[in-house]
This record gives structure tokens, C-alpha cells and sequence, in this order.
């Protein structure tokens, strides 16, 4: 697709909603097209939309194994509640021991982007290479960074296409839509964690806070990668 492509694309889908750019999604790729999830609360709310429009959709979670266990938890319950989905947990090449060995101990401190790029962004290159487009939960509002998404983007970083239902979502709506739903959620967002990441690399946030400074808190850091 060129930019052409993407602009009036973005335009037929302009006035639409996140399950109709859901659908528009699924009736352009069928099988060719995977779910990048966190399972924050923006994932639980993709989820439940997909599950509306494919049952059996592919969902992927970059598992870095060191994320919180209140998430592996929660992944446990979303495959209770939609047992057709497909959830794939993608890992690294190498183990936290052989990443040890290869760069030193606890790499999330010394060298977090590198930490990222083993455990994050080599799985998922690998995982959308197998797809010519991929969905993510991405929100305007969540960060300065996020505020020109558009519902269907061209990804440069994995030469893929990026499509976003819920890029005019506020932070309030996506709750109102769990607990609307009731919708299992992650524990830690009732403590102060909007944006919960591994667990080395994930704090709580104060009120006047924006909902990802609470991830790689103190580093010249804001994304692990994925969105750039």
C-alpha cells in the first residue's frame, strides 16, 4: 500500500468505530493478520471486540518471562472466557540465563533497549513476518509520542501494516467498556499501574502522570520499540 493507500483508507474508515475498523480488518485479511497484545486494559477491550468479529482470532504476547505474575495470571482467565482464540506466548531465542551470559546480569538496568530488542522486538519481528499486517491497542491519548496514529499505518520497523481501532479511545472509555462487559482485567491497574509492562521495568504512576510514565521510570526511555 502507498501513501495514497493509507490516506484513503484512513479516510473511508475516518467516521467509523473501533469494531467496524475490526471488521474492515478482517474481511481485507482473514488469516493474515495477528493481534500484538499486552493484555493491559486497552487488551482486554481488543479482545473482546475481536471475539465479536473472529473467534478464533491469533492473539500474541511477547512473554519475556519476566513479566508480573498477576499477567500470566490474567492470560490464564481470557483463555477460560474465549476459549477459541488462538493465544501464542512468544519468547527469545535465548533464555534469561544464556542472556546473562551473553550481556551480564540484569540487562533491563544496564542496557534496557537492548533487553527489549532480545525479548521483545526479535520474537514479534519473527511472529509478523509469518503476516502481512498486524493489530495493536495503541491510544492518542496514552502519550505525546502516540498522538498522529492513525487506524491504519505504515510500519517501517517491521515492514508491516499497523492497524489501531482504538486511536480516539480516552482512558475513561476503556474502563467504562469493562466494567460494562465485565471483563476480567490485570490487578495492578488497581494500583496505580495504567500501563503495565515487565516487572523490572514497571512502576506505578502518580495522578498527574501520564499513563506510561510509569515504564523505565528515570532512563531517557518511553517505548520498548514496538511503535517506533
Amino acid at each position: 500500500m502507498d501513501e495514497e493507500g493509507y490516506q484513503n483508507v484512513n479516510r473511508e474508515l475516518d467516521r467509523k468505530d473501533a469494531l467496524d475498523v475490526l471488521k474492515w480488518t478482517y474481511s481485507t485479511f482473514e488469516e493474515d493478520v495477528v493481534y500484538a497484545c499486552s493484555f493491559g486494559a486497552e487488551g482486554m477491550v481488543m479482545i473482546d471486540l475481536i471475539s465479536k468479529v473472529k473467534k478464533d482470532a491469533t492473539i500474541a504476547f511477547l512473554d519475556t518471562d519476566v513479566h508480573f505474575k498477576e499477567t500470566y495470571e490474567l492470560i490464564e482467565k481470557v483463555r477460560q472466557k474465549y476459549p477459541q482464540l488462538n493465544i501464542k506466548l512468544l519468547k527469545s531465542e535465548i533464555t534469561l540465563e544464556e542472556q546473562t551470559e551473553q550481556y551480564g546480569a540484569e540487562l533491563w538496568k544496564t542496557n534496557p533497549d537492548q533487553c527489549c530488542q532480545v525479548r521483545k522486538l526479535q520474537p514479534l519481528e519473527k511472529e509478523l513476518s509469518n503476516y502481512s499486517a498486524w493489530i495493536s491497542g495503541l491510544r492518542r491519548e496514552q502519550s505525546p509520542t502516540r498522538q498522529s496514529t492513525q487506524f491504519v499505518n505504515k510500519d517501517n520497523r517491521f515492514q508491516s501494516i499497523k492497524i489501531c481501532p482504538l486511536i480516539h479511545w480516552t482512558w475513561e472509555e476503556v474502563w467504562m467498556y469493562i466494567r460494562l462487559h465485565q471483563l476480567p482485567y490485570n490487578e495492578l491497574h488497581d494500583k496505580n499501574y495504567p500501563s503495565i509492562g515487565c516487572e523490572h521495568c514497571t512502576l506505578p504512576v502518580d495522578e498527574d502522570g501520564d499513563s506510561r510514565s510509569g515504564r523505565w521510570a528515570g532512563k531517557n526511555k518511553t517505548e520498548c520499540g514496538l511503535h517506533q
